[in-house]
């Protein structure tokens, strides 16, 4: 199915030169002289490697037969990471490179989604927050209460990330899995 520039929106999948791609951000331009065109910045589905392109007002581009499954996080082997579907039990493998920066969030049971291209599992999406345990932090200092002081902590899934100086070892805290920080303690 063909789309033109006045449908597009952040999250579109489009494809392009044979290969998915997402919309993640996009500016209609009207310069004075000259056609209007549109501003993109698109994300390669496969590898994550972020474009940007321009596209004439009005010009057509092909939607991308994208297909989104809900699947669970089970174990890590030697070389992959094994997700099942909750449906119809198949497992399928991903590598590291596949998932991306999220595979420093993974953890069992984890539900997520995994995007088909033209059939293929291209892709694992995680959820934008995740709940971990602090497996490893130093004790805040008394009377280091600068406004916004932060420290690193571990969590359980082996991720490093800045926590507040208040955060002990054991607590649970909501991390955001995009941007790689700190969102809130959950008790």
């Amino acid at each position: 199915m063909a789309v033109d520039t006045s449908s597009f929106r952040n999250g579109l999948k489009i494809e392009l030169d044979g290969e998915p791609f997402v919309m993640i951000y996009f500016q209609h331009v009207k310069p004075g002289k000259g056609g209007a065109f549109v501003r993109t910045k698109i994300k390669n589905l496969r590898n994550g490697r972020v474009l940007d392109k321009t596209f004439r007002s009005g010009e057509k581009i092909t939607e991308a037969e994208v297909e989104e499954k809900k699947m669970q996080f089970l174990y890590q082997d030697s070389s992959s990471y094994i997700f099942m579907d909750g449906e119809t039990f198949d497992q399928l493998p991903f590598s590291a490179e596949q998932i991306g920066e999220g595979v420093k969030y993974l953890k069992e049971s984890l539900n997520v989604d995994v995007v088909f291209y033209k059939g293929q599992p291209i892709s694992v999406e995680l959820p934008s927050f995740v709940v971990a345990a602090v497996s490893q932090c130093d004790p805040g200092l008394k009377g280091d209460t600068a406004s916004g002081a932060t420290k690193p902590a571990t969590l359980e899934t082996g991720a490093v990330i800045q926590v507040p100086l208040f955060i002990k070892e054991g607590e649970n805290v909501r991390v955001d899995t995009r941007k790689g920080e700190y969102v809130e303690r959950v008790a």
